[in-house]
């Protein structure tokens, strides 16, 4: 199984930014992508970003803004600029594993963006 723990989400103000941290552990050799997804209130949960063996791959309404990144096979990181009030959600860390396909989810952090 992999385990997975989301950190650095937050309030802040539009036009600002937010880096958020996922960190892995468990069967950390067997994911081939991990991603970042959100979900708003009364919304369905979407795909943000995902990184697979370094290539990325983004949603239309945060490319040029959020940059996915991984660090070694452990942690994963979504650097957030120019920050909307429409991408006020949960964030949620994801981890897909090869084999299996089967998906992780961390436990979400929450980024509110508000004046």
């Amino acid at each position: 199984q992999v385990q997975l723990v989301e950190s650095g989400g937050g309030l802040v103000q539009p036009g600002g930014s937010l880096r958020l941290s996922c960190a892995a552990s468990g069967l950390i050799f067997s994911i081939q992508t991990m991603g970042w997804y959100r979900q708003a209130p009364g919304k369905q949960r979407e795909l943000v970003a995902t990184v697979t063996r370094g290539a990325t791959n983004y949603a239309d309404s945060v490319k040029g803004r959020f940059t996915i990144s991984r660090d070694n096979i452990k942690n994963l990181y979504l650097q957030m600029n120019n920050l909307k009030p429409e991408d006020t959600a949960v964030y949620f860390c994801n981890a897909r594993v090869s084999g299996s396909g089967e998906n992780y989810w961390g436990q979400g952090t929450q980024v509110t963006v508000s004046s």
